[in-house]
C-alpha cells in the first residue's frame, strides 16, 4: 500500500486561502465520499481517506495502491476554487515515512501554532472518527492514526511539550487585558457555541466580566453554553442591533460568510461614542469582514494575529521537542516496517492456503488408512513422511536443477529456511 498526504497550514498558506478549504466536521462524511469518487476506478477501487479540518490546517490522507498526489490536489484545488499549481505553491506534499512522521508531530502538537497544545489530538480524533464512520478507512490508514495517537500520549507523558503554552482563548484575553485597565468592567460576546468558543468563554469568565453573552444559531446549544458562566443568550439575528452593548467579541462559527460586516461595525461604535471594540475572530472561512480592522477605534486580531502572542515560552520548551522527536523517530521506524511487511501479506496467505491444502490431504489418506484397519504408528510415520515431502518437493527440484546459478540461490535459500540455529 501506498500512503500519501495533502496538506495546508498556517506556515504554508495565509488565511483567506485556508478559508477556502475548510471543512466542518459535519461537512466532512460528504466530502470524503466526493474525494474518492474522484479517483474513478483506474485505481481498481477508491483509496482509504481522512480529512482534518481546523482553523489552523486542512490536511487529506490517502491510502491506496500506488501515490496519486496529482489526483488529490486536482480534486481540492476544485473544491476550493482555486487553480492547481496555486495550491500546490502553498501546499505540503508527503508520502510513506514522511505522512508518519507529519502525523505523529501534529498528534503530538509539535507541528501547532501553539506548540505543545494538546486540543488538536481530540480534532484528529474526531476526525479519524468520521472518516471511520464514513467507510473511509482502511487497515493502513487506521493503523497510521492508532499508532499516533500513542506516540502522542508517549510525548504528553514522557516530555514538558505541553509545559507554558499559551491557547488561542489565554492570548486573546492577555489582548484585551492590554486595552481595558479592569476586565471586570467589560461586557463581553461570543458568537458561537462550539469547542473554540467554550475554551475562550472559559478564560474570560475567569477574569470575571460585567457580562457574557452568547449567540447562537440554536438558542438551545447557546443557553447551555451561557448557562455555564452566569451568561445571557440573544439570537443570532439580534447581532447587528446590539453590537454596540459589548466591548469585546469573540466569534467562532462555521459559517462560509461573514457574519460581521463592516457597516454594522461601524453603526455600534458610532453608538458607542467610538469607545474602543476588542474584536477576536478565531474562525476560517472569517467570522468578522478583514475590513473592519482599518477601523480606528476597533482592535480586530485573527488566528494568524494571535501567532506572536502564543510563541511565549517557546524557546524553553526546545529541550523537550528534541526528545519528543526521538520518540517520534521510533515512532516513524515501527509504522514503516509494519508497512513493508504488509507488502508480503499476499504471499503468506498463500503460502497459508497452500500448506492447509497438504494438510488435508494427508489427514484424509491418514483417516482411510484408519478406518481400513491399519497400524496407528504405520499411518503417523505415512503422515508425517507426506507432508515431509510435500513441504520438500520445490527445494529439492531446484536443487537439482540444470543451471548453476538456480541452484547456488536455491542452497541459499535452503539453508537460510531450513538449516539456520535457532536465533
Amino acid at each position: 500500500m501506498a500512503v500519501w498526504a495533502l496538506g495546508i497550514n498556517h506556515n504554508t498558506a495565509p488565511l483567506d486561502l485556508r478559508g477556502r478549504f475548510a471543512f466542518a466536521l459535519d461537512q466532512i462524511a460528504p466530502t470524503l465520499h466526493q474525494l474518492r469518487d474522484s479517483f474513478g476506478l483506474r485505481l481498481g477501487g477508491r483509496p482509504e481517506a481522512a480529512i482534518l479540518s481546523t482553523c489552523n490546517r486542512t490536511e487529506i490522507y490517502c491510502a491506496g495502491r500506488q501515490h496519486e498526489i496529482d489526483t488529490t490536489i486536482e480534486w481540492l484545488a476544485h473544491s476550493g476554487g482555486v487553480p492547481a499549481d496555486l495550491l500546490r505553491s502553498h501546499s505540503y506534499l508527503l508520502q510513506d515515512a514522511g505522512v508518519a512522521r507529519h502525523a505523529f508531530r501534529v498528534a503530538s502538537g509539535l507541528d501547532s501554532m501553539v506548540l505543545g497544545e494538546a486540543q488538536i489530538l481530540g480534532q484528529l480524533k474526531d476526525a479519524v472518527r468520521v472518516a471511520n464512520q464514513a467507510g473511509a478507512l482502511g487497515t493502513t490508514l487506521n493503523q497510521l492514526f492508532q499508532r499516533s495517537f500513542a506516540v502522542a500520549k508517549e510525548v504528553r507523558t514522557s516530555t514538558e511539550i505541553g509545559a507554558h503554552s499559551i491557547s488561542m482563548s489565554a492570548a486573546a484575553v492577555r489582548l484585551a487585558g492590554q486595552l481595558f485597565e479592569d476586565l471586570g468592567k467589560v461586557k463581553v460576546l461570543f458568537v458561537g457555541a462550539g469547542e473554540m468558543i467554550e475554551l475562550a468563554a472559559t478564560h474570560f469568565a475567569a477574569r470575571s466580566p460585567r457580562g457574557i453573552v452568547v449567540a447562537n444559531r440554536t438558542l438551545e446549544r447557546g443557553e447551555k453554553l451561557a448557562s455555564r458562566f452566569g451568561g445571557e443568550v440573544m439570537r443570532l439575528a439580534d447581532l447587528p442591533t446590539r453590537l454596540h452593548e459589548f466591548d469585546v467579541v469573540v466569534s467562532s462559527t462555521a459559517s462560509q460568510l461573514p457574519i460581521i460586516g463592516l457597516g454594522a461595525v461601524e453603526r455600534a461604535l458610532k453608538a458607542r461614542k467610538h469607545r474602543p471594540m476588542f474584536m477576536v475572530d478565531l474562525a476560517v472561512p472569517r467570522d468578522i469582514e478583514p475590513e473592519v480592522k482599518a477601523l480606528e477605534d476597533v482592535y480586530l486580531y485573527t488566528v494568524d494575529d494571535l501567532a506572536h502572542v502564543v510563541q511565549t515560552g517557546h524557546a524553553s520548551r526546545q529541550a523537550a521537542v528534541a526528545q519528543a522527536e526521538a520518540i517520534i523517530d521510533a515512532g516513524v521506524q515501527s509504522f514503516v516496517h509494519w508497512l513493508d511487511q504488509r507488502h508480503s501479506v499476499p504471499l503468506i496467505q498463500q503460502l497459508n492456503q497452500q500448506t492447509d491444502e497438504w494438510r488435508a490431504a494427508e489427514l484424509a489418506r491418514a483417516r482411510k488408512l484408519l478406518a481400513k484397519g491399519e497400524d496407528i504408528d504405520t499411518v503417523l510415520e505415512a503422515l508425517s513422511r507426506g507432508l515431509t515431502q510435500k513441504m520438500l518437493h520445490g527445494a529439492m527440484a531446484e536443487l537439482r536443477a540444470g543451471d548453476a546459478e538456480s541452484r547456488q540461490r536455491a542452497s541459499a535459500a535452503v539453508e537460510h529456511f531450513f538449516l539456520r540455529k535457532e536465533r
